[in-house]
């Protein structure tokens, strides 16, 4: 009697363990991911991506925009989003955080920074606060340089404009891709003149130029003049679903200094981002013991030397 009630419990055990692992294979076997292309975002997302590909996952990454990100991930539609610069971003995501519609698994970025930059030729000439901008509206052309339309920065920006900001009604704002906005930048220095652009940390434009921040500027950019966080969102119910997809989540950290490399691998080396991940995955093979600290393989193997096999480092 005995071996048969043990029989049976092992065989429940058994079922209950295939069904479970049928659907963490549903829920969490090709974890999808949005790059609003910015190029750290298409860098850590990469990155993630590689280092789940050697864990057995098979990650799907779609490129959509700020609003469409947040939106999909309400909705449920897409599970990561590893570019939540905050507080400038705070606006649109903490009530999708308070109300639970979207979670926080974790801060990927610290000591980053967001807000208005000019060329050091242009800064030296005086433009040095948010207050001296409109005294070089016509060295300025009238324009302020940022990236695509639908941003949160762009908001931002807008409702400066609207409000007369630091005397700011009289100027247009140029909305562009980042490269679109970074020729720009180029063009300028290069040819002397002057700009007022949005800048940000981590990203090769910092080592690539020289250029330097506007202070003082009323927290408008968020407290300490933009200095930034940067946090990994998911879906609803994501972490709790896919507990070990959750842990990878929760160790992945990178520094300014790591992502000014993978960015500048892109946008100074032309590489894919894949291959600029791959890169710094091989030139720093030591940043994977953290990352995957207690996370597994799929399939339940320790995850460090499978990836470490995938890389071969």
């Amino acid at each position: 009697m005995k071996r048969i009630l043990a029989a049976g419990i092992l065989a429940s055990l058994a079922a209950a363990q295939s069904a479970s692992a049928a659907e963490d294979a549903g829920t969490c076997q090709s974890p999808s991911f949005s790059d609003v292309g910015w190029t750290d975002i298409s860098a850590t997302t990469a990155t993630a991506s590689l280092v789940l590909q050697g864990l057995g996952y098979t990650p799907e990454v779609s490129v959509l925009s700020v609003a469409v990100t947040f939106e999909s991930l309400k909705q449920g539609d897409t599970d990561i989003f590893l570019g939540n610069w905050m507080p400038l971003q705070e606006p649109v995501a903490t009530p999708l955080i308070e109300s639970g519609e979207i979670e926080v698994a974790g801060v990927n970025l610290e000591g980053a920074l967001i807000g208005f930059a000019v060329p050091k030729h242009t800064y030296d000439a005086g433009l040095k606060t948010y207050a001296d901008i409109a005294g070089f509206k016509d060295q300025l052309g009238g324009q302020i340089f940022s990236i695509e339309a639908g941003s949160s920065a762009n908001t931002t920006m807008l409702e400066m404009i609207d409000s007369d900001k630091f005397g700011l009604s009289a100027f247009e704002l140029v909305e562009s891709s980042e490269q679109g906005m970074l020729a720009q930048v180029d063009r300028a220095i290069r040819s002397e003149g002057d700009i007022l652009f949005f800048g940000w940390r981590p990203h090769p434009m910092n080592v690539r130029y020289e250029i330097e921040y506007l202070t003082d500027g009323d927290d408008v950019f968020g407290p300490n003049d933009g200095a930034a966080t940067v946090q990994t969102n998911t879906r609803a119910g994501f972490s709790t679903d896919c507990p070990n997809l959750g842990k990878f989540l929760s160790n992945l950290v990178f520094t300014v200094e790591a992502e000014d490399l993978m960015m500048s691998y892109i946008l100074d080396e032309g590489l894919e981002p894949a291959a600029a991940a791959e890169r710094w995955l091989k030139e720093n093979p030591d940043v994977l013991e953290g990352w995957l600290a207690d996370v597994t393989t799929f399939e339940g193997e320790p995850g460090l030397p499978a990836v470490q096999e995938a890389l071969g480092v």
